[in-house]
């Protein structure tokens, strides 16, 4: 028989504790109720429709990086896109365009995630005194609000795991998604439907 160094005895008292303290706890009974939660976890449909997202990120990257020419110089016709993936593409350029001012009209209260999953608008001093910058804030909201619905519309459609009439339970999941990713200070609108501010 193998003799165990001081470092190994150690570490096999440590395991005869471990198991005598959980065998001495079992056999008091039930000393105290845990239930455990876990709330960072994503739903599958979360999954899902991230999945897809991020499926259409990709093949919007793609197209931005073919090139229309040979090594000759000759034009190359690219592959005919179907329209609806052509929409939602053209919806997240646009996104990736306005990122800036939506995140800007966030931090400063003239929009807000609403429980639809869509941008609303605030009215705020500034845009009561700049009525020309309060029109630029609701026309960047509606193009926001008309990409997003693409993107969610071709979401449903590639997905097998919904429907054209899911759109409503898409658009739930998509806001409970931009709630959590809201930065603080930006404004929320809970599933009840009562605004708050994130923490």
């Amino acid at each position: 028989m193998k003799k165990l160094s001081k470092a190994e005895g150690g570490q096999v008292l440590k395991v005869w504790a471990g198991m005598a303290a959980i065998l001495w706890l079992a056999a008091c009974g039930k000393l105290v109720g845990v239930d455990v939660t876990v709330v960072d976890q994503k739903t599958a449909l979360e999954n899902q429709i991230l999945g897809s997202y991020e499926e259409l990120g990709n093949e919007m990257l793609l197209l931005a990086s073919v090139r229309s020419v040979d090594e000759t110089g000759k034009l190359v016709t690219t592959a005919e896109i179907p329209s609806g993936k052509k929409q939602a593409i053209r919806a997240m350029q646009r996104q990736e365009f306005n990122r800036d001012d939506i995140q800007n009209f966030k931090q400063t209260g003239v929009a807000g995630e609403g429980n639809t999953g869509l941008l609303v608008f605030f009215d705020n001093e500034k845009t009561k005194q700049d009525t020309q910058f309060g029109d630029f804030v609701q026309a960047i909201i509606e193009e926001e609000n008309e990409d997003r619905l693409a993107i969610l519309t071709r979401t449903i459609a590639t997905n097998e795991a919904f429907s054209d009439g899911d759109l409503p339970k898409v658009r739930k999941i998509f806001a409970s998604l931009n709630r959590d990713s809201a930065q603080p200070g930006e404004k929320i609108q809970q599933e009840n439907g009562e605004w708050t501010v994130k923490k």
